[in-house]
């Protein structure tokens, strides 16, 4: 017999690891199950608004990702053949002020050991592939492939898109090909040291149907990034990503500025990533079991708030949590729902349609909300 309520979280990525420190912090006895054999610095750049910066400082590492990550004090977007300014957007003092944060952007894989850093010792399981699901009226039983199970209260899935706690719930139906592909390059800034070119902290050249969005990843302002939307035509994606290279890439921005041919010609190497997407979901918990991030409503990642949008979640689940106890997890699910759904929703929305700050616009509700200063909405008004 257990004497303890504990929580499961199925994957150790952001949204996962904010769900971990959050409940954890809460008072909460929570375990997070990774199917990697170990953690690694992966991914590139990331983007962290206000919104997201505020739930850091509930988590206490406000200040430590500030120090880690540039600064812009705009973001521009420019037209991708004559350079022309479509609109500049005030980040940097602007947004402190306004927003009641800073706004950075930063190497994905250092603000995830950042994140990992403040989960409890001894709670995060690598090497943890989920095999198998059993819920009963008391709990939910996890096995996984190295022959190992554990029973638990509730299990979250943070399992991103191919998540295998959504298939639990709702069946197996693979993601959707958007038709883009993002393709993604790594500059060190000396590479650019030759350009006599202003090469702008962070900036977003557009043009009819593709884009390319640019970044510093590092407060030294020594990693350069890009990430790409193109359309492409669908094939058979093995894996996450497949190589690419710069011929491909100047095919793709012909016609560019210069200062976009220059980044082509900078890129040591290039990756190539499928854009995967989902209808809504009918639902986002059952039973034990609920969803948030990826798993729940992935979005392209035009807006730079995919991952902000399941940190958000993970500090909303934990409110929710908080508010019920553990054992009335079914309440607690249907106001994290009712508290989630509108806003993931309309970011989604505006996400997968691509016009975020393309044309001078007020991202105040996005970089302005304070997830902690609402109070809950009634699950009755879902």
């Amino acid at each position: 017999m257990r004497n303890k309520q504990k929580i499961a979280i199925v994957g150790a990525g952001l949204g996962g690891a904010a769900a971990a420190t959050l409940l954890q912090k809460a008072g909460f006895e929570v375990d997070i199950y990774e199917q990697a054999p170990e953690f690694s610095r992966i991914g590139a750049g990331i983007h962290m608004g206000p919104n997201i910066m505020k739930i850091f400082r509930r988590m206490g590492i406000e200040q430590k990702l500030s120090d880690m990550g540039s600064h812009p004090d705009f973001w521009f977007s420019r037209d991708g053949a004559s350079g022309d300014y479509l609109s500049r957007i005030p980040l940097g003092e602007f947004a402190r002020k306004e927003y009641g944060a800073a706004y950075i952007t930063v190497h994905r894989g250092d603000l995830h050991a950042l994140q990992m850093s403040t989960i409890a010792p001894g709670t995060v399981h690598f090497n943890k592939r989920l095999t198998g699901i059993e819920e009963t009226d008391e709990l939910v039983r996890l096995r996984f492939s190295d022959g190992t199970t554990t029973e638990v209260d509730i299990v979250i899935g943070a399992d991103g898109i191919n998540s295998r706690i959504r298939e639990e719930l709702l069946g197996a139906e693979r993601p959707l090909y958007s038709g883009w592909v993002a393709h993604r390059a790594l500059i060190r800034s000396e590479a650019l040291a030759k350009y006599d070119m202003d090469f702008e902290n962070c900036v977003k050249w557009w043009s009819e149907d593709r884009h390319m969005m640019v970044y510093h990843t590092t407060s030294k302002r020594d990693e350069y990034y890009y990430v790409t939307g193109v359309p492409h035509p669908a094939w058979d994606f093995q894996g996450s990503f497949v190589d690419s290279s710069r011929d491909e890439m100047y095919d793709a921005f012909q016609g560019y500025h210069p200062t976009v041919q220059a980044l082509i010609e900078s890129s040591e190497s290039v990756t190539k990533w499928p854009l995967l997407n989902r209808n809504p979901l009918p639902l986002w918990s059952r039973g034990r079991m609920v969803l948030l991030g990826d798993a729940c409503h992935p979005m392209k990642p035009h807006m730079a708030q995919g991952a902000g949008m399941a940190i958000e979640d993970a500090a909303m689940l934990t409110r929710c949590l908080q508010e019920t106890g553990l054992t009335d997890y079914r309440t607690a699910f249907k106001l994290y729902e009712a508290n989630r759904k509108d806003r993931a929703s309309r970011v989604q929305a505006v996400s997968n349609a691509n016009t975020w700050l393309r044309t001078q616009e007020d991202p105040a509700w996005v970089y302005g909300y304070d997830l902690y200063s609402h109070p809950l909405k009634s699950e009755v008004a879902a």
